[in-house]
């Protein structure tokens, strides 16, 4: 409210009142002010109050909410359902213009400045969380395969002959397809074990690089975050090789930002060598809704041209959910989810390994993995064939979400390629496993409830003959699926 409305608020109110309550309100726009002034994220979270006001401040400036305004286009902001508006404040126009997801619209102010301030908080925070040198990022309205596909279809401009993808082999569908889609041929480089670990092999790496010839490779696909016993791939090893033959290096880090240790491996790979970009998932990070990731590298220019590469207008949904959540959170309050995260990484893994102890397996030894853990499903899979899928069912209808149970020798065909020992990142991993993952949001209820429920299931197995057809009365659900990204 401006001063002139505030003093005739006066003749209706005691103005000592009024005042207090001009106060108040000036409260919540010194934190605006701020925001403006910084493009960070505030240290202390918002209230949503003020977080309200701000995105209806932003929403006043858009044309559909002019008033009196008269729209003869074929885009005007039109909503038929009042609620599907306050779902999303009355940010209708979405972001970007036709050519550049990062242009300003000119019929919807204040959806571009939610545009600009939320690629700017969001850089803030990637920085706080490890990657300082990073330069740009900005916020897509896809999951992280398809933003991968981006980052791979923009490469293509810079090496128009290049046609081979070289990829350390990471068992999730959306990493291989994202390569396909963009219509270059993966080259897949198996992992090696190393103790319980799968780690990179980069002299097949480097082997693939003599074999095919630099200026045929479009990039090196590498990944941080995965499913253990595979660890993330060797970073500085991987960008130091790039910058050696002048490949560029795109990074999948989908769910790396709440790991301390995968932001340093980016953060210290660009350092030493060639990083281009690198993609996270905005709700496996930042927990809001699935459909938004975050591109971001070294090279403004880079970045900037691949946000140039998006046709058309976007949805602005994910940029919105996002920035609500961090001005909510503030920086420290998402500190303190990755502290907590890390905290309850340590009590699954004291868990998980005391559970299998008593069960006669063994958690196994992934050190360089800082989310994911791996217990052995041995004596499962010596009892029956059908025990080690029978305990995935069983998880998966007792409400067990997230759990992974990974049987040997399984095969799956992608775009024509065979992955045999799918799932397991490898050809012939050893042993069957079971994965759990302390992720950001995680509590330790959701550990104790969910090893009070392993528990269970394993002894059921035993107690029923070990064998899946001895459990006929289970439900036979399909186990959940690995998470695509």
């Amino acid at each position: 409210m401006n001063s002139e409305n505030v003093t005739l608020c006066e003749k209706t109110v005691s103005s000592s009142y009024i005042r207090q309550g001009s106060q108040a309100r000036r409260g919540h726009e010194q934190l605006i002010r701020h925001l403006l002034d910084q493009g960070k994220c505030p240290e202390e979270g918002w209230s949503e109050s003020t977080v309200e006001l701000f995105l209806n401040e932003l929403a006043v400036m858009d044309s559909n909410n002019f008033l009196g305004n008269c729209g003869v286009g074929e885009r005007e902001g039109r909503v038929a359902s009042s609620l599907v508006a306050r779902r999303h404040y009355r940010l209708i126009h979405g972001i970007g213009r036709s050519g550049d997801i990062a242009a300003v619209q000119p019929k919807a102010a204040g959806s571009s400045l939610l545009n600009k301030l939320t690629n700017s908080v969001v850089l803030d925070i990637l920085k706080i969380s490890g990657v300082r040198s990073v330069a740009s990022c900005f916020v897509v309205p896809m999951a992280t395969g398809m933003s991968l596909t981006l980052c791979f279809l923009t490469l293509r401009h810079r090496r128009p002959k290049a046609r081979y993808i070289i990829w350390p082999r990471i068992d999730q569908k959306s990493c291989f397809k994202s390569m396909i889609t963009a219509g270059f041929e993966p080259v897949v480089v198996e992992n090696v074990v190393e103790g319980d670990e799968l780690r990179t092999d980069l002299e097949a790496v480097q082997r693939k690089i003599d074999d095919l010839g630099a200026e045929n490779i479009l990039c090196v696909h590498s990944t941080t975050s995965c499913f253990a016993p595979r660890v993330p791939d060797r970073l500085e090893e991987l960008a130091t090789m790039c910058a050696k033959h002048d490949i560029p290096h795109i990074v999948n880090n989908a769910y790396g930002v709440q790991s301390s240790k995968c932001m340093h491996l980016i953060q210290q790979g660009a350092r030493v060598g060639r990083i281009d970009a690198f993609v996270q998932s905005l709700d496996k990070n930042f927990m809001v809704p699935v459909g938004g990731a975050i591109i971001a590298g070294f090279d403004e220019s880079f970045v900037q041209e691949i946000s140039k590469m998006y046709p058309g207008r976007a949805s602005a949904s994910p940029s919105l959910d996002v920035l609500i959540t961090l001005l909510t959170l503030g920086s420290n309050g998402y500190k303190r989810y990755l502290s907590e995260r890390k905290e309850i990484y340590s009590f699954l893994a004291e868990e998980l390994k005391s559970l299998a102890s008593a069960h006669g397996e063994r958690l196994l030894h992934t050190p360089h993995n800082p989310i994911s853990l791996a217990m052995s499903l041995d004596g499962l899979q010596a009892s029956s064939n059908q025990a080690v899928t029978q305990l995935g069912s069983m998880l998966f209808t007792r409400q067990v979400s997230g759990a992974r149970v990974i049987p040997l020798g399984k095969e799956q065909t992608i775009s024509g390629h065979t992955f045999r020992g799918f799932m397991s990142h490898s050809e012939s991993y050893p042993c069957p496993y079971l994965n759990a993952a302390s992720a950001v949001g995680i509590t330790r209820g959701d550990v104790t409830l969910c090893m009070k429920r392993l528990d269970k299931c394993l002894k059921a197995l035993k107690k029923h003959g070990k064998t899946a057809g001895s459990c006929s009365t289970e439900p036979q659900a399909d186990q959940e699926a690995p998470d695509e990204e």
